[in-house]
This record gives structure tokens, sequence and C-alpha cells, in this order.
């Protein structure tokens, strides 16, 4: 896979924004805030960028499953404001 990189891409620098708090987000959580929908191939491509982040399935009060997704190494705030974010 040719992942893509922050740095150069404005899809992956929104998210990696979302997820800079530390704390887990879910799919569409940060399909709204970060304005894209192929959440799983950015945070793929985040992994390969060096960014540690964790998924986990869990289930929503009617049973339908919801990931969950935190990076454990988050961005700076300075970082992400060197990167364009």
């Amino acid at each position: 896979m040719h992942a893509a990189r922050p740095e150069r891409s404005a899809r992956l620098r929104r998210v990696l924004a979302v997820l800079a708090d530390g704390r887990e987000h879910s799919t569409r959580e940060i399909q709204r805030r970060a304005d894209t929908v192929a959440v799983a191939a950015c945070v793929a491509e985040l992994r390969t960028a060096d960014y540690d982040i964790v998924c986990r399935r869990t289930r929503r009060a009617d049973s339908r499953p919801v990931w969950l997704y935190r990076c454990s190494n988050p961005p700076t705030a300075l970082e992400l404001r060197a990167m364009g974010a």
C-alpha cells in the first residue's frame, strides 16, 4: 500500500486532529468531524506514519457494533500546527 503522509494530506491531518486528544472516538464521530468517509483507511495510513492508533469493537444499546479509535501517541498542538492542521 502506498500510504499518504499527514504532512502532505489534509484528510489525514483532519483525522489526526480529531484523535489528538488521546480519547476514544467512534467511526461516525471521526467521519463527521474530519469530513471523511474512509476512517479505517485513514487509520491504516496514520499507522504507517508511526502513530499508534488502537481500535476496539463495542456495542451500542441496540446491540449494533461500534468501532472506537484512540491514538496513544497523539501529536501535540504545536506538531499539528506545524503540519498545517
